[in-house]
C-alpha cells in the first residue's frame, strides 16, 4: 500500500507546506518590522541596540520555517534584499547615500 503524498498538512497548529512560499515570510517580516519600527527608527537609540532588537524580533519572523525548505538562489537573494533594506532604514540611510551593504552590516 502506497502512502499518498500531501502538499501541505497541519502540524502543531502550523501548516507545513512542501514548497515554502517566500512571499509569506517577507510579509511576516515586514509586519514585525512595522510593529517594532518605533524602536528601530528612533534616532536616539544606538545602532547596535537596534541591531539586537532586529535580530530578536524581525529576523526570526522572516526566517520562520525556512530552514526546512529547498531554497533557490532567487529566494535567498530576495530575503537578503529585504533584510538590507530594513537595515538601511534602521540606520537612517537611503540608497542614494551609496553606502556599501558590508559597511551597514558591520555597524549593526
Amino acid at each position: 500500500m502506497a502512502i499518498p503524498r500531501a502538499e501541505k498538512f497541519r502540524y502543531l497548529g502550523s501548516i507545513i507546506e512542501e514548497k515554502g512560499d517566500i512571499n509569506d515570510r517577507i510579509k511576516e517580516g515586514w509586519q514585525k518590522w512595522r510593529s517594532a519600527s518605533g524602536t528601530l527608527c528612533d534616532k536616539k537609540i544606538f545602532v547596535r541596540l537596534k541591531g539586537k532588537v532586529y535580530r530578536i524580533i524581525v529576523r526570526p519572523a522572516l526566517l520562520y520555517r525556512a530552514e526546512c525548505w529547498l531554497t533557490k538562489k532567487t529566494q535567498v537573494q530576495r530575503k537578503m534584499v529585504v533584510e538590507i533594506r530594513m537595515i538601511h532604514w534602521m540606520c537612517g540611510h537611503i540608497r542614494l547615500d551609496r553606502i556599501r551593504n558590508e559597511v551597514i552590516r558591520e555597524k549593526v
